[in-house]
């Protein structure tokens, strides 16, 4: 008996980038874009047009780019949403417009101020506005989990006749319990007369933890089109995960009559990129994704995994793009081994100037440890590629004094536009006082409100990777850098939050929760 198909509908370049501090530039959403639509992900939310330029720039260069996968951008049922949304996606080979409106009596009494009939109106008046555009249109209800169900029924109804062909009950404050929000989902498609004109979608967030629960509970009920991201990135608690849902799938057809058509062995590439471009690192116990999700401390599950693998490990590690191979290149390796390496491990550098710097950085990290990891290539060159040429700051040296007892001591050179200046200054430890001289060069005093230090691999001679995320006037970013020495990686980190800082636009986004 064949499967459904069930529709992967990511958002991570859209609802992930409302995270605070996981702001995105525009090539760093263009290279996502690209490892979602070589992961096969079905449709990529790329932004919210109308919230700004940049927005607007982004997805209309994912539209350009992306040929494999449906190109999405949200619009509220506003005309310039829909309008500016219809423009920046009329690039894509297969283009989507996603509008919504809120329909939760909280929302509608005090968030629009409008009656439930106007709702409906305004409701059917977008969805066909955006019928102008383009076939694809989807339809969402904002706060759906907390919307009466008569009410629900009567404007998806309406939604689906005005020309809706997706319809997405979004449990937009993580509000529902899964055996709730599934039969709530059931319910729907089984009551409305047209329901079979239209595929039916969950978007749900995690408040409660529950975001993938109530997605797979709605999946058992009829919906074909989940809405997740990327290690579960989002407002708040974030989304539903998107690897969670894919293996969930997978791994137990027993249970699920539908299937995805995502390439797997993706997923962890993928999770790397996110993570180092929002600086939102995954946690180790992260299912899937997270460094310890196949690792196994007790020796009882040792001695089961090497007997046989399946008596702990419902997956293969390498399923989903964990890999076998782990020491791969070393300070003798050649260009060419370097290049054939990354290209084993899915990135692709796009000129031979890329390929000379990426050779030449694998070159100085070798001289300083012995095994380079796949972890570490991925590391360097995702450094490689973040930085920009209109950052304002650049990190030459850092040297510092530290001994016990000793108040230590650091000494910074920073470019600053180009022209090298430089400060020492004391601090607490090493890290503090190499801030404190970063802070005089710069004139810049952000609030510090993360540091946070991962190792890359194993071994002493390990790199690690500093994630700062420093708050300014309300404006948060993420900071991200690695090295063998961890207070340069700290200083590369610190240096990378500040040129965000600096150089991000103040984008004033409308209310875009769905």
């Amino acid at each position: 008996m064949s499967k459904d198909r069930l529709i992967i509908f990511d958002t991570t370049l859209r609802d992930g980038e409302q995270s605070p501090g996981a702001s995105m530039t525009r090539d760093e959403k263009i290279r996502i874009a690209k490892m979602l639509e070589q992961m096969r992900v079905n449709v990529i939310e790329a932004g919210f047009p109308i919230a700004s330029p940049d927005d607007f720039a982004a997805v209309k260069a994912i539209a350009e780019v992306v040929r494999e996968s449906t190109v999405c951008g949200l619009a509220r049922a506003l005309d310039k949403d829909i309008e500016r949304a219809a423009e920046a996606i009329k690039p894509a080979v297969s283009g989507r417009i996603h509008t919504f409106i809120a329909t939760s009596p909280i929302h509608m009494q005090n968030k629009l101020r409008m009656e439930p009939d106007q709702v409906v109106e305004q409701a059917i008046y977008a969805v066909k506005k955006a019928r102008n555009y383009t076939d694809d249109v989807e339809f969402s209800c904002e706060d759906a989990g907390r919307s009466e169900f008569d009410f629900l029924c009567r404007i998806i109804e309406q939604a689906i006749k005005a020309g809706a062909r997706t319809i997405n009950i979004p449990d937009t404050v993580g509000y529902q319990i899964p055996h709730v929000f599934g039969d709530m989902v059931g319910r729907l498609i089984q009551t409305i007369p047209n329901a079979d004109q239209a595929i039916f979608s969950v978007h749900c967030h995690n408040d409660l933890g529950l975001a993938v629960g109530n997605s797979l509970a709605a999946v058992m009920q009829g919906a074909r089109q989940v809405e997740c991201t990327i290690n579960g990135l989002g407002e708040r608690a974030g989304n539903a995960s998107l690897e969670e849902i894919v293996m969930a799938i997978r791994t137990r057809p027993d249970v699920f009559n539908v299937e995805t058509q995502i390439a797997t062995q993706h997923i962890v590439p993928t999770s790397r990129l996110v993570s180092s471009v929002t600086g939102f690192a995954v946690q180790p116990n992260k299912a899937i994704v997270g460094a310890n999700a196949f690792a196994h401390e007790s020796g009882i599950h040792q001695d089961g995994v090497l007997k046989h693998r399946e008596t702990y490990e419902i997956m293969r590690a390498q399923d989903v793009g964990w890999s076998d191979n782990k020491i791969v290149l070393g300070k003798h390796s050649g260009r060419n081994a370097l290049k054939t390496r990354l290209q084993e491990l899915g990135i692709e550098l796009a000129t031979e100037e890329a390929l000379n710097a990426a050779f030449s950085r694998f070159k100085d990290l070798a001289d300083r440890k012995h095994d380079i990891y796949d972890e570490d290539l991925r590391v360097l060159v995702l450094e490689a590629q973040a930085h920009q040429a209109t950052d304002v700051y650049e990190l030459v040296s850092s040297s510092v004094c530290s001994a016990t007892g000793e108040i230590p001591n650091a000494t910074v050179v920073l470019k600053v536009h180009n022209q090298e200046m430089s400060a020492s200054a004391q601090g607490s430890g090493p890290v503090d006082a190499v801030y404190s001289a970063i802070r005089a060069i710069t004139k810049e005093a952000p609030d510090l409100q993360l540091y946070s230090v991962n190792a890359i691999t194993s071994g002493t001679d390990a790199q690690g990777e500093v994630t700062v995320r420093l708050e300014k006037a309300g404006r948060i970013v993420h900071g991200h850098g690695a090295d063998t020495d961890i207070v340069i990686a700290s200083a590369k980190a610190y240096v990378d939050a500040l040129n965000k800082l600096v150089t991000q636009d103040e984008r004033q986004h409308p209310q875009h929760s769905v």
